[in-house]
């Protein structure tokens, strides 16, 4: 049993490195585009007088840093090969890998850094959950039409499943899809609805829109997903929300009779939250690894502050007050980490699994059902726990670092604002932890309800 990192990939992750210090850092200092980065992040990030809506000039240096991050082969790593990327056997290994380290390095760690900035999903190694989605429910007209696009960045979708009045609980949505006859006498639906959390609404050319086109309220069938672009009649954005850590670019939108033809469906009519899942669990756990490397990032910092820092005449680090709590976050992070890579693998591990004992592409299960049926618990415990131990140390290093801790000339409170939202999307902790007391206790995937009861016997006891 070997606990290091595979040497190929360590490898990589040293490439890497040298390609940030050589590319990416100088840029981030050259032309005042530290400011970005130091005390002034957030008023230099954000339109106070737009909506709070993110500068150009930040976006315009991001996609900078992804242009070359791309040139050099590093952007599409998680990618098929037929579209540039890596398309690496191991891929939610190296991924969590690279994640924890970006997060984790003492130079350009803690998601504050044109490498890897976490506010808003940046980073040099791209994260695809909307490429996916695409790849693996686009029929081919949609392939052609949209992948080569995105990867361009000409194609840029939002995700609306969250609504007003609606947001774990997908399966109640308000947004309702009919059938009815477009202007050409065509076959297509009107939406009527809203949408919230729309993230990327600005600069989106299309929403990904789910609805409900059948079934009852609460079922899960009966939901279908609908590429709408951005410029049809009827779609509005009401609001963008300001949020804890800003530039926000968050929209409500608002869909009243927005028509749109046939063509327009994502995967088949009546199953779109199973596209919703396609890339649930790669992203949850890649989210954790950020998370607890970004904890680490903050523990090393703290620790190295109190050594330096005299305090009464002796060192800050002499009282077991600085001592005791980051000795508790280091251990938790550390056994964390062994948790965040020990999933990866198993999740590559079936990955690999399904594709050797599938005798025929039709018969095979796709591979995010067999993830959420075998490792979905071990994915929730990474990722709830995770986030919370990115927020408890940032919050301990503002303490540690008194003064200068809250001040904005240290990152740890940018850390704090932006990974405390994790605990809320993706799956909010309540949810993840509920999805390991539904393995833990037996309430998922084994016919037994959560009073304890079977599923038969709980139905007849109804009739």
């Amino acid at each position: 049993m070997d606990f290091e990192l595979p040497a190929d990939l360590q490898a990589y992750i040293q490439r890497l490195d040298n390609f940030i210090q050589e590319e990416i850092i100088p840029l981030q200092n050259s032309n005042d585009n530290v400011r970005f980065f130091d005390h002034r992040r957030e008023p230099s990030r954000t339109q106070w007088d737009n909506g709070g809506l993110p500068t150009w000039e930040w976006e315009k240096l991001l996609g900078q840093a992804r242009a070359i991050a791309d040139q050099a082969g590093f952007y599409r790593f998680p990618l098929p090969k037929s579209y540039g990327g890596r398309e690496h056997p191991d891929t939610n290994l190296w991924m969590c890998g690279l994640r924890y380290h970006m997060a984790s390095h003492p130079v350009y760690g803690g998601g504050v850094s044109l490498a890897n900035d976490l506010q808003n999903e940046h980073s040099v190694v791209g994260n695809f959950p909307d490429f996916l989605m695409l790849y693996h429910w686009g029929n081919e007209r949609q392939k052609a039409d949209f992948i080569p696009s995105r990867l361009r960045g000409e194609f840029r979708m939002t995700f609306g499943l969250t609504e007003i009045r609606h947001g774990s609980d997908a399966t109640h949505m308000d947004t309702r899809a009919t059938p009815c006859t477009l202007a050409d006498g065509s076959s297509g639906y009107s939406i009527t609805g809203n949408k919230r959390w729309q993230t990327g609404a600005h600069s989106a050319t299309h929403m990904l829109i789910f609805a409900r086109t059948s079934g009852q309220t609460g079922r899960s069938i009966g939901i279908t997903a609908f590429i709408v672009p951005r410029e049809t009649p009827g779609v509005t954005l009401q609001s963008f929300e300001y949020t804890l850590n800003m530039p926000t670019d968050h929209a409500t939108v608002i869909l009243d009779e927005v028509q749109v033809p046939v063509s327009a469906i994502l995967g088949s009519l009546d199953n779109g939250l199973a596209i919703a899942q396609t890339f649930t669990h790669e992203n949850r756990i890649r989210q954790a690894a950020s998370s607890c490397g970004a904890a680490k990032f903050c523990i090393d910092r703290s620790v190295a502050y109190a050594r330096e820092r005299i305090v009464f005449g002796k060192p800050l680090s002499s009282n077991q007050a600085i001592q005791w709590p980051l000795v508790e976050l280091s251990t938790q992070a550390e056994m964390l980490r062994l948790l965040i890579m020990r999933t990866a693998t198993e999740m590559d591990t079936l990955g690999k699994n399904l594709g050797r004992n599938a005798r025929d592409v039709g018969r095979q299960v796709p591979p995010w059902v067999a993830v959420e049926k075998q490792l979905g618990h071990k994915i929730s415990m990474c990722n709830y726990y995770a986030s919370r131990l990115a927020t408890q140390a940032a919050d301990n290093a503002i303490q540690v670092h008194g003064g200068n801790g809250y001040s904005r000339h240290q990152p740890f409170e940018h850390i704090w604002r932006h990974f405390r939202r994790y605990r809320i999307t993706e799956g909010s902790e309540e949810v993840q932890m509920r999805n390991v007391a539904g393995y833990l206790f037996g309430y998922k995937n084994t016919g037994v309800d959560e009073t304890g009861a079977s599923a038969r016997s709980s139905k007849q006891a109804k009739l």
